[in-house]
């Protein structure tokens, strides 16, 4: 008969009671869930990849409403000097359900393509827009609402630190132990989806180009730190020439056996275990990645990816989703950051410059994604700190809430912008004060929500991934949270 997986943690834990096998047991829960888990993977492979806009992105400064009189010209006299002018917006084949327009910051020509349809073809309509996003421990019915203080509040809004480390916890009041909701879905689903061993190991499921961050780490599963060329690798190892293979090798040695000889301890043993299994865990991811195949260069040659590091980040997220087959993986979430987006001064120009290069990799990382059929397998999404503030400082713009983000992949239904645009009115009825700070209407927990249910995490599962979801949305429903996914 077979057991559930909270059965089977369940009589593992109590078997370990009593014995001096228990934190040994306990450490091992990740490759039991894996022994526990029914069948095996059948269905479609999946990859979600989270690009995270470090600094706080002014993404009014990007998705711009061109409806006039009307939008834009609320937008323009908010932003005054650092307004776009309205006739070099690059417009969006949409409308809304309030009649109003859109045109993006004209550094984002191809972006612009993604969203109204991939080479002019309307039926790859491959990206939409989030407007008015941000992080909520539960809805602000309008600006009183926050004024008169009888809603709670994310702790420490519009501050780097904590607004970074909420969007990826999905967890705004904070929390004792920290985990991401990255992290979190792994706990529920790697060992129900990825079941299969590639040379007798569980890969990890969550891979991170941009070092360790929040957003990946579980309550029992963490991240795999990779770079632009693969799996890290102790320093000096790694290598083909016999010294560093020597060296190599007695690393393995000293770690790995016999494990008992070299350490005193549980604690020692089991950390002695673990970097055992990250070195030959990196090797076999190593082995693949290296494997990938020449035609990967080619189809990204072909693609016209600027020479730029993020340019390699992307490259080296869709070299890992395509070996997903060889690491016998059917979830994979890929992170990666981009960060200098704090404009308090020189917004127009700097972000200008960043906007043509992101514009320019996104595209390239698409166009490789359809040509390697894997489209339809990879949503990418992105987050940002905060928003910034509607006024202009001088030059540039300050700390601030809401934002706008977006959202592109073959599963999207784009050509849209979902969520509600907000009235971008200094001291209007969405601005909370100093200068035109935006309260959100939209919750992260909304967008995450989508993600994860198209990703595979059950219903039952979304209140342990997203505690705060049912402040904002029934995960029984049939209906999705926000509808970029329909």
């Amino acid at each position: 008969m077979m057991r559930s997986r909270r059965q089977f943690l369940g009589e593992a834990s109590c078997a370990a009671i009593g014995s001096t096998s228990i934190l040994s047991t306990l450490l091992n829960l990740t490759m039991a869930n894996h022994a526990a888990a029914a069948g095996g993977f059948s269905g479609q492979r999946k990859a979600l990849v989270c690009l995270f806009l470090s600094g706080g992105c002014d993404t009014f400064n990007i998705l711009i409403p061109r409806d006039s009189p009307g939008g834009y010209d609320e937008y323009a006299a908010s932003r005054s000097n650092l307004a776009i002018p309205r006739n070099q917006l690059l417009p969006l084949n949409y409308t809304d359900s309030q009649g109003r327009q859109y045109g993006l910051n004209p550094a984002c020509t191809r972006l612009a393509e993604m969203f109204n349809g991939l080479g002019g073809d309307t039926s790859k309509k491959r990206l939409s827009f989030l407007a008015n996003v941000g992080t909520l421990i539960e809805p602000i019915p309008n600006k009183q609402s926050y004024l008169d203080g009888n809603i709670a509040l994310p702790k420490a809004l519009f501050s780097h630190r904590d607004q970074i480390e909420q969007w990826q916890t999905s967890v705004p009041q904070g929390m004792p132990v920290l985990s991401g909701w990255g992290g979190r879905a792994a706990d529920v689903i790697h060992s129900t989806l990825n079941t299969e061993q590639t040379a007798g190991y569980y890969m990890p499921m969550n891979f991170s180009l941009s070092g360790n961050n929040a957003f990946q780490i579980g309550r029992s599963e963490g991240q795999f730190v990779i770079t632009t060329g693969g799996a890290l690798s102790f320093t000096g190892t790694g290598g083909t020439s016999a010294m560093q293979q020597a060296k190599e090798q007695a690393l393995k040695d000293v770690v790995a056996s016999p494990i008992e000889e070299h350490y005193q301890s549980l604690f020692q043993r089991t950390h002695g275990r673990i970097t055992a299994n990250s070195i030959e865990r990196g090797a076999l991811f190593q082995q693949s990645f290296d494997g990938s195949g020449a035609n990967l260069n080619a189809v990204f040659a072909a693609a016209g990816f600027p020479n730029h590091w993020l340019s390699q980040q992307f490259q080296a997220a869709i070299k890992t989703i395509y070996i997903r087959e060889q690491l016998k993986l059917a979830r994979q979430t890929i992170f990666i950051e981009f960060g200098g987006w704090d404009h308090h001064s020189e917004l127009l120009n700097t972000q200008r410059g960043m906007l043509l290069t992101l514009d320019a990799v996104l595209y390239a990382y698409q166009k490789s994604l359809e040509a390697l059929g894997l489209a339809d397998d990879v949503i990418t999404f992105t987050a940002s700190d905060f928003g910034r503030t509607l006024r202009s400082n001088g030059q540039g713009t300050d700390h601030a809430w809401s934002g706008n983000q977006f959202v592109f992949g073959g599963p999207v239904q784009g050509g849209a912008v979902k969520g509600s645009f907000p009235s971008l009115a200094i001291d209007g009825p969405d601005d909370i004060g100093r200068g035109g700070r935006i309260f959100p209407k939209l919750a992260a927990d909304q967008y995450i929500c989508e993600l994860l249910r198209w990703f595979g995490v059950s219903n039952g599962d979304m209140d342990q991934v997203l505690p705060n979801i049912r402040n904002f949305y029934d995960p029984a429903s049939a209906a999705n949270p926000v509808g970029f996914l329909g």
